[in-house]
Order: structure tokens, then C-alpha cells, then sequence
């Protein structure tokens, strides 16, 4: 659990100081966010392990952000918090049903906070997160780091590793050239959409001839991971 990174989103600097205090003592990371739009920002480009929602924030209120990201495929699986002043029974269930994990009324204490944290935490681990994902004779080991073919090395860069990774992750779905970028160089790297393509070709260089048919173009719209034709 130590060494988890977690998301602050509050609009008072205080709370956001003083559970932020409380998190590093316990050996979590921390990022902050003071708004909605600089939460999803963070959340694309650095994928937190679990987010400390405010209910109530400026703008888009912490409730919509929370419904959106469990819309979202690509943030559903990050365990949600809801930080509350609001202790009717409604709420609660209300912030349950958009598919938070929790929920915290406030004023609360750092050791309650620590302890519900790690308790969402250890039932949002993957039991099988850094287990080996095969396809066919395909196989990618994220504890080695090294992609197999039929038993033997494949050579490709670590952004092509990355690009793969996410493919093998998140099969049968296509993808835009924007997504991928979010997903794979992060939301905060300014890079053209047309490299994507580049790496695309690399990726399925480095899979051969057998598998460079797995990495699907989707006419207008980007490409997907398939296994079928």
C-alpha cells in the first residue's frame, strides 16, 4: 500500500494541507487539485490509485466528476472517496450509486481517513494486476518488463512495451489517436496525433508477421487490440 499515489481534490487549501500531512506520514504520495478540471487533468496524465473527492466544489461539483470517470473505461477502476459536509442518509446513497467506494463526512480525523483509505485500497487491488497477459503465443510480463513470441524475446522500445501493455489491457475496443496519447504518453505531453501512427508501425514491426495483424486500423476513428478479423 505504501508508496500509493493519491489525489486531493478540495477547494480549501487547508483540509487539502492537513489530509495531505496525514497521507505522507503514512507513506502515501499526494497530488492536489483545488477544481474538477484540474482533477481530470491530473487523472489522465498521472492515473492515481484511488481519489479523495470533495462533494461540493466549485463549478462541476465533485458528484458529476465522480459519475463521469465511472463512465469513463479508462478511469472506472480508480477507487473513489466522497469527502462530505453532507451527513443525510440520501447522499450517501446517492454518491454509492454513481460508484464511489466510500464516503467520509466531515470534520473527520487523519487516523479514520488513513484507516478508510487503506481499507477501500486493499479491495481495489488486483489480485492478478502484475500477472503475465498471453495472447496466442503473444505474452507480455509486467514484472520482467519483456514481451515473448512463441517463446522467444521480442525487441521494441518502452513506448512501444507501453503502447502494447494498454492494447493487451484493454482488448476489443477501439481508440482514437487523442486516447491513446492520453493514455499512453500522458495528458500533459504535447506531442502531434500522427506520431501515435508512427509508433503504431514500430509496434507492429516488433510483433512480426504472425502478430502485426492484432493492432487493428479502424477507419476514422484510430485503431484497436483484436483478435478477430
Amino acid at each position: 500500500m505504501v508508496g500509493k499515489n493519491i489525489l486531493i481534490v478540495d477547494d480549501e487549501a487547508p483540509i487539502r494541507e492537513m489530509i495531505a500531512v496525514a497521507l505522507e506520514m503514512a507513506g502515501y504520495d499526494c497530488m492536489e487539485a483545488e477544481n474538477t478540471q484540474q482533477a481530470h487533468a491530473l487523472i489522465v496524465d498521472r492515473k492515481p490509485d484511488l481519489i479523495l473527492l470533495d462533494w461540493m466544489l466549485p463549478g462541476t461539483s465533485g458528484i458529476e466528476l465522480a459519475r463521469r470517470l465511472k463512465r469513463d473505461e479508462l478511469t472506472d477502476d480508480i477507487p473513489i472517496i466522497m469527502l462530505t459536509a453532507k451527513g443525510e442518509e440520501d447522499n450517501k446513497i446517492q454518491g454509492l450509486e454513481v460508484g464511489a467506494d466510500d464516503y467520509i463526512t466531515k470534520p473527520f480525523s487523519p487516523r479514520e481517513l488513513v484507516a478508510r483509505l487503506k481499507a477501500v485500497l486493499r479491495r481495489a487491488a488486483p489480485s492478478d494486476g502484475e500477472a503475465p497477459i498471453e495472447v496466442g503465443g503473444l505474452l507480455l510480463d509486467p514484472i520482467s518488463h519483456r514481451v515473448t513470441i512463441d517463446g522467444k524475446p521480442a525487441e521494441m522500445g518502452p513506448t512501444e512495451y507501453r503502447l502494447l501493455q494498454f492494447f493487451m489491457t484493454h482488448q476489443e475496443r477501439a481508440y482514437t489517436r487523442g486516447q491513446l496519447l492520453d493514455q499512453v504518453w500522458g495528458g500533459n505531453v504535447y506531442v502531434e496525433e500522427r506520431t501515435v501512427d508512427v509508433h503504431i508501425r514500430r509496434l507492429r514491426k516488433a510483433l512480426g508477421e504472425v502478430y502485426e495483424n492484432l493492432v487493428q486500423t479502424v477507419r476514422g476513428t484510430g485503431y484497436r487490440f483484436s483478435t478477430k478479423n
